[in-house]
């Protein structure tokens, strides 16, 4: 059975690295940005990720688009 993967929503996440442990491993914290347009490139949300992590106080570890899909039986 065919199955077609329908965008429902889109979320940018910025995850920041606050300090270290007493092992010495990152301490790491996200930053989510819903409502990210599903047709939005996929170019156009890392240079948003770019600019607001440019705003950060901590350093930036990783950007990510986090996409939720329905599939739905065609």
């Amino acid at each position: 059975m065919p199955v077609t993967a329908m965008p429902v929503s889109s979320t940018l996440q910025i995850v920041v690295q606050l300090g270290v442990n007493a092992n010495g491993n990152p301490t790491l914290r996200n930053r989510s940005y819903r409502n990210v347009k599903s047709g939005a490139s996929d170019a156009d949300v890392q240079a948003v990720g770019q600019a607001l992590a440019g705003l950060q106080k901590n350093p930036v570890n990783a950007i990510h688009r986090l996409n939720e899909l329905d599939l739905v039986a065609s």
